[in-house]
C-alpha cells in the first residue's frame, strides 16, 4: 500500500492512496495531525462530556446531547449503514483507524493546557459529530419562541417575527451555466455561513486514489467531502434548504411503581424507556440527569414534573435520525466517485440530514438544482408550534418527494430564500441576499471565476429602507439629530468597515431595537420560560426583534406602539455618540473551546443582510459570530482556475504556519487558488 502526503503554499493536505479504503485512512490520520484539539472538542461535544474538561458552561449542550441521545442514535445508524452498505461503512471504520493512529502522541498545546489526553474514537463517532454539528441546524427551538410569541401577542406574532433568526445557519449559493461564462463551461460559487469557529468548521484538502482525484471543503471528524467538492469533471455546492423536518411534542408524562408513563395519541398510558446518567463537570459536582423517551421520541425538557419552575410539560423531540437510524452517510462514497452531475443527483437520493438545496455542474454542461434531503409528511401544526402526544392527528405518515428547480437566464440563486424547499419550510431568510446577487450577476453577460470575490464582499443593506424611510419626515429633532438624519438619507447603504455612516446606521438600529424591547407591549416575552439554557438564543426577545426589526417596522399596525416617537429617540440617542467607523465595533469573535483573550479581534465589513453576510444581533452587540465560514469558486472549465478561503488556516495548531495565515486573504475578501499539479506541491511523506 502506497500512501502520499503533499501540501501546497497554504498547507493544504494532498492525500493520494491506492484505493478510497486506504485514502479514508490517511484523511482520518492527517485529519488529526492538523486538527487534533478539535476533533477531541468534536468527540465530546457528539458525546455530551464537554463539562467534563471544558467546565459547567458547557453543561447546558452536555445535557441535551445526552436527553436527545445524539450518540446512540449515532450508533444505530452506523449499524443501518454496516448492514445495508458494508463497503461505506468499512471505509468509515478506516478513517476512525487513522483518526486514532494520528491522535497518538498529539502535541497541540491545548491538551497540556487542559491536563485532557486524546480518547479513542469509535466506528460510529464521525456520524456522533454530523448530528451534533448538524442537530440545531433546522431551528427546531423556533417552536419554542412561536409558542411563547403567539401565547402572549396573539396567532399574528408568529408572522411578525418570521425571520431568519438567532439560532439558523445559511449560505450564498449560485450556479452559472456555460452560457453565462467566458469559458463557456459552468461557475458553482458561494459562501456557507456558519458559526465561525477557530479551528475552521471546514477543512480544505484533496483526496485522490485509482477511483477518484477530488478537492474540496470537508469536515474535521467525517471522512469524504460531503458538502462542497470539485472532481475535475463535476462540481457540488449546498445551501441550507431551510426545511423544517423536527417536530416537538408536549407530553403527558405520569410515575408509576414501575417507571415512567406517557399519553398516547390512542388514550392508552404507555411505558417510556428510561435511564440516568452522570455528566461529570470539571471543578463541580457531577449532575445526573434522566434520560425519557417516548414513542414520539426522547424526551429534552422537563418530565413528569414538569419544567423547572413547575409548568406540567415535558417535550419529545422527533427527528428524522432517530426515526430512521439513517443519516445519508451511504452518498458519501457516491459523491468522491461522481463524474457527472447524475452521478451526484443519484448519490444524493440517498441523503437524510441535514436538509440542503445543491447546485452541481459538469464539464459536458450537465446542470442540477435541486433540494436533498429527508423531509416528514405531517400536519401543517406541526411546522409551527408544539403539538400534544396524546391528541391524534400530529403522527408522521411518509416522506416528501424532494423538489427540483432550472435555472433562469442561465442562473440559479440560493440564499435561504424562498425558492425549491419553499413547501418544506415554516421560516425563510428575507429575499435581500438573494435579490442581491442576481443583479450583481446581471452586471455583466459573462463571467470568469477570478470576478466572484465582487460578488462574496458586497456589502449593500437593502433592509436598511424600512428604518431610513422613517427618518424622512421626522421633525422637532436636535442640531446632532438633523445631521445624522441627513447623513444618513445621503448614504449609499453600504457596511463598509471604515464607513461611519455605516456605523452611525447600527448605532440608530441598535438604539430602536432595544426600545422596541424595552416597550410594555413586548413585556410578557422579556422572560423567557424555564426551558433548558441551550434553547435560550431563539427565545431572547432583543435578538427577536433585532432580525424581525423589517417586519416590525413595516406592519400596518404594532400593537398601539408608536414607532415614530422610538425612531425620533432612537436617531437622538445615535446622535449623541462619538463619531466612528463601523469596523470599530463591527469585529469578529469566533467560537473558541479555550477562550483566548490575547487573540485579536479583526473588523469587518458586511451585515446580517449583506452578500456578506457578518452577522451581529442588533441592539445587543455589533461583534460577529456568525459569517462565512468559507468562500468558493468552482470552475467547470478548468479545475486548477478554481478559487477558496477558509478564515483561518489549514492547520489548527496554534503556532504552525499555517495556523492563521488566510486570514488577511479572507478579511480582504480575496481567495486563494486551489492546486491541482503534483509538481506544484511539496512532498511531506512517503507514509508507508
Amino acid at each position: 500500500m502506497t500512501t502520499e502526503i503533499y501540501r501546497d503554499a497554504w498547507g493544504v493536505p494532498h492525500l493520494r492512496a491506492d484505493d478510497a479504503r486506504s485514502l479514508a485512512r490517511l484523511q482520518g490520520r492527517v485529519t488529526a495531525r492538523d486538527r487534533a484539539w478539535q476533533l477531541e472538542v468534536e468527540r465530546h461535544r457528539a458525546r455530551g462530556t464537554s463539562a467534563s474538561f471544558l467546565g459547567p458552561e458547557s453543561l447546558p449542550w452536555d445535557l441535551f446531547v445526552r436527553r436527545a441521545r445524539l450518540d446512540d442514535t449515532a450508533r444505530r445508524c452506523f449499524d443501518t449503514l454496516r448492514a445495508r452498505d458494508p463497503e461505506t461503512a468499512d471505509w468509515v471504520r478506516a478513517y476512525v483507524d487513522g483518526v486514532n493512529e494520528g491522535l497518538t502522541g498529539a502535541d497541540a498545546p491545548e491538551f497540556a493546557r487542559t491536563g485532557l489526553a486524546p480518547g479513542r474514537w469509535e466506528p460510529w463517532t464521525p456520524l456522533a459529530v454530523w448530528l451534533a454539528t448538524h442537530i440545531l441546524f433546522a431551528g427546531f427551538p423556533a417552536k419554542l419562541w412561536r409558542e411563547e410569541a403567539a401565547r402572549h401577542l396573539g396567532p399574528g406574532a408568529v408572522g411578525l417575527f418570521a425571520t431568519d433568526g438567532p439560532g439558523t445557519s445559511g449560505s450564498n449559493g449560485w450556479l452559472l451555466s456555460g452560457d453565462r461564462t467566458v469559458t463557456g463551461r459552468p461557475i458553482i460559487a458561494g459562501d456557507p455561513h456558519r458559526f465561525v469557529e477557530d479551528p475552521g468548521v471546514y477543512q480544505q484538502i484533496r483526496l485522490a486514489c485509482d477511483e477518484f482525484d477530488v478537492v474540496g471543503l470537508a469536515v474535521p471528524g467525517v471522512p469524504g467531502i460531503a458538502h462542497f467538492g470539485h472532481t475535475g469533471t463535476v462540481a457540488w455546492a449546498i445551501t441550507n434548504a431551510m426545511a423544517d423536518y423536527q417536530d416537538l411534542y408536549r407530553e403527558r408524562l405520569r410515575r408509576t411503581g414501575a417507571g415512567v408513563e406517557a399519553l398516547g395519541p390512542d388514550g392508552t398510558w404507555q411505558r417510556v424507556a428510561r435511564h440516568t446518567e452522570l455528566v461529570r463537570v470539571a471543578g463541580e459536582e457531577s449532575v445526573e440527569v434522566e434520560i425519557l423517551e417516548t414513542a414520539r421520541g426522547p424526551v429534552i425538557a422537563g418530565g413528569p414534573e414538569g419544567l423547572d419552575d413547575g409548568t406540567p410539560l415535558a417535550l419529545a423531540l422527533r427527528y428524522p435520525p432517530r426515526v430512521t437510524a439513517d443519516l445519508g452517510f451511504d452518498a458519501l462514497l457516491p459523491l468522491l466517485r461522481a463524474r457527472r452531475v447524475a452521478d451526484v443527483d443519484r448519490a444524493l437520493d440517498h441523503w437524510a440530514e441535514p436538509v440542503n438545496v445543491v447546485q452541481a455542474a459538469d464539464t459536458e454542461g450537465g446542470l442540477l438544482h435541486r433540494v436533498a434531503g429527508r423531509v416528514p409528511l405531517r400536519p401543517a401544526a406541526n411546522g409551527t408550534r408544539l403539538v400534544p402526544a396524546w391528541e391524534p392527528g400530529h403522527e408522521w405518515t411518509g416522506w416528501h418527494e424532494m423538489p427540483r428547480a432550472g435555472l433562469t437566464d442561465g442562473l440559479a440563486v440560493m440564499a435561504n430564500q424562498r425558492g425549491p424547499a419553499a413547501e418544506l419550510g415554516v421560516e425563510f431568510a428575507p429575499p435581500h441576499r438573494a435579490d442581491r446577487i442576481r443583479t450583481l450577476l446581471a452586471e455583466r453577460p459573462h463571467w470568469s471565476a477570478p470576478l466572484m470575490p465582487a460578488v462574496h464582499t458586497d456589502t449593500l443593506l437593502a433592509s436598511a429602507a424600512p428604518l431610513l424611510d422613517r427618518l424622512s419626515d421626522l421633525g422637532d429633532l436636535s442640531g446632532p439629530a438633523a445631521a445624522l438624519r441627513d447623513r444618513l438619507l445621503r448614504w449609499d447603504r453600504r457596511m463598509d468597515a471604515g464607513s461611519q455612516d455605516a456605523a452611525g446606521f447600527a448605532a440608530l438600529r441598535g438604539a430602536l431595537v432595544r426600545r422596541l424591547a424595552a416597550h410594555p407591549a413586548f413585556g410578557p416575552l422579556t422572560a423567557p420560560p424555564a426551558y433548558p439554557e441551550v434553547f435560550l438564543p431563539w427565545l431572547a426577545l432583543v435578538p427577536r426583534i433585532g432580525y424581525a426589526l423589517e417586519h416590525l417596522l413595516c406592519a400596518e399596525d404594532l400593537y398601539g406602539i408608536d414607532r415614530t416617537a422610538l425612531v425620533r429617540e432612537a436617531l437622538e440617542e445615535a446622535a449623541g455618540q462619538p463619531r466612528a467607523r463601523w469596523g470599530d465595533t463591527h469585529r469578529l469573535a469566533p467560537w473558541r473551546a479555550l477562550p483566548d483573550p490575547a487573540q485579536e479581534a479583526p473588523e469587518l465589513s458586511g451585515d446580517h443582510d449583506c452578500v456578506l453576510c457578518t452577522s451581529a444581533v442588533p441592539g445587543w452587540t455589533d461583534l460577529a459570530a456568525r459569517g462565512p465560514a468559507a468562500r468558493y469558486v468552482w470552475d467547470l472549465a478548468r479545475r486548477e482556475d478554481s478559487l477558496w478561503i477558509v478564515p483561518f488556516g489549514a492547520s489548527g495548531v496554534p503556532g504552525r504556519p499555517h495556523h492563521h495565515d488566510q486570514l488577511p486573504l479572507w478579511l480582504r475578501g480575496e481567495l486563494a487558488p486551489v492546486v491541482t499539479d503534483w509538481a506544484l506541491l511539496t512532498k511531506e511523506s512517503d507514509d508507508e
